[in-house]
């Protein structure tokens, strides 16, 4: 009976000592593995680039057509319109809501240069959302702008071919 009085004590000592230093600000919250845990995967799901957090398939196809004309440098005017035809067209936008979609794509092109290293992480996140119609939809159109101003140059012949290998096959589509 003594044993387990001296464990229990031990055990309310050590509570109370570690309520203590929790009340002093020392934080002691990374000894408790399940709070760790969860910590890590909000952070690995939270902490991610924007660019790799779409999960939509018209999203990731207006990144990728931004990317591919900005591979060079800044997009040049005739890459602008371009895109912008191609948003009324194939999504069957606005002229606004296409002018939004290009102006967000950009902006998230803007702060990273990830995409252009690995296309395969942006299409990650709606892979299962993506018909073999729309993926092959998405080639179509990073090859149309890649063949705006003629031949396209060989930093966009080498993403065309990584965001090829990214996307699911098969024939075309609509949207």
């Amino acid at each position: 009976m003594h044993v387990v009085l001296g464990v229990l004590g031990i055990v309310v000592t050590i509570l109370v000592l570690l309520n203590r230093l929790q009340e002093g600000g020392i934080d002691i919250g990374w000894l408790n593995p399940f709070s760790w845990h969860r910590r890590r995967k909000f952070r690995k799901h939270h902490d991610l680039n924007p660019a790799f957090k779409l999960d939509s398939p018209m999203d990731v196809a207006a990144l990728y057509m931004v990317a591919v004309a900005k591979v060079d440098g800044e997009m040049s005017k005739e890459q602008k319109e371009k895109i912008l035809s191609l948003f009324n067209s194939e999504f069957h936008l606005t002229m606004k809501e296409a002018t939004d979609l290009l102006r967000s794509s950009t902006h998230l092109l803007g702060h990273t240069s990830d995409v252009y290293d690995k296309p395969h992480k942006v299409i990650e996140r709606c892979l299962d959302k993506v018909t073999k119609e729309q993926a092959a939809s998405i080639c179509y159109l990073v090859d149309e702008v890649a063949n705006v101003e003629g031949e396209p140059t060989a930093q966009q012949r080498k993403l065309v071919t990584e965001i090829k290998n990214a996307c699911p096959r098969e024939a075309a589509g609509k949207w």
